[in-house]
């Protein structure tokens, strides 16, 4: 039998978890490969580079697929998709990237999770149980001390630096690009919506990347283009196939369910970061991470809709 007649005998739920993990596995890379990428590209031309010409790619596929336009009701969640994970993320994560390790940057990302559920449940009527919301508390209360542990190790002050906070502020931008998204590809499709969210973007991406080319032309080693190419097409496009398509068949309330298989992205992320980039990972760490995934996973109980 097939992998795809396996997937397609899955229960709905099943598959979207089966999809939304494929998608956790591909973003697993992400921070590594932009960490490996800014040791030479500039963070603004490879955060706008990875934006525009995923763009373009959209584009040609919406063209080539005669794709039908989404209506004016899926725009506005389309609109907030784009501004969360099509410009937001890669933006402040190449910034981060600059100066903070890919492992430090993935207990920080470790928060989503508990993000996309609290803004799921703001914006769309997604319930949790008290006990929940006390353990993710707690999680991004041991992201933020991780943070300041890390501060004051490196830097003998207790104090957040600048790779902190815009790591921090990646994670409120993917969550808002996530349950945004998320919605959206409930109504128009998982492909549909990260194609449409890039080709929105396109207006201000593909200006802001020939100006970064114009200011200083981008020079750099085959490792550095091969992260390029990654964040790419597999963390602007891919990934998003599949992330996309698993929320939208989790089904109603299932925004911050099956958001939580993001949990495993943290040690996905330290363990590539170790394994193929050679970064040093100190055991608290590891500790840190298993101590954010182990509070939201503690409070987790299914989602109700109000």
């Amino acid at each position: 039998m097939s992998i795809a007649s396996s997937l397609r005998e899955l229960p709905r739920e099943h598959l979207g978890l089966a999809l939304a993990l494929a998608g956790v596995l591909a973003f697993s890379l992400t921070l590594p490969m932009t960490r490996t990428a800014v040791r030479e590209l500039d963070p603004w031309f490879l955060a706008f580079g990875r934006m525009s010409i995923a763009g373009i790619v959209a584009a040609l596929w919406l063209i080539a697929s005669g794709a039908r336009r989404p209506g004016r009701a899926h725009l506005p969640l389309l609109a907030w998709a784009s501004l969360g994970i099509v410009i937001g993320f890669p933006l402040l994560t190449s910034i981060a990237m600059q100066t903070i390790p890919a492992n430090h940057g993935a207990v920080i990302n470790g928060a989503l999770p508990f993000a996309t559920a609290v803004l799921a449940a703001w914006a769309f009527g997604e319930r949790h149980h008290r006990r929940f919301w006390i353990c993710a508390a707690v999680g991004s209360l041991l992201v933020v001390a991780f943070a300041l542990r890390d501060g004051l190790a490196a830097r003998g002050t207790l104090g957040l630096s600048t790779g902190d906070l815009a790591m921090i502020a990646a994670v409120l931008a993917g969550a808002v690009g996530y349950v945004a998204g998320g919605r959206a590809a409930g109504r128009i499709g998982g492909v549909a919506t990260i194609l449409w969210a890039l080709v929105l973007a396109l207006p201000l991406t593909l200006p802001a990347t020939l100006l970064a080319i114009a200011q200083d032309a981008p020079r750099a080693g085959l490792a550095s283009w091969a992260a390029f190419a990654y964040v790419t097409l597999i963390s602007q496009l891919v990934g998003f196939f599949a992330w996309y398509n698993g929320l939208a068949l989790a089904g109603p309330g299932g925004i911050g369910r099956v958001g939580q298989v993001q949990l495993l992205q943290v040690f996905f992320t330290v363990g590539f970061a170790w394994l193929l980039f050679g970064e040093a990972v100190h055991p608290t760490t590891w500790l840190f991470a298993l101590g954010v995934v182990a509070t939201i996973a503690l409070g987790r109980r299914p989602a109700r809709v109000g």
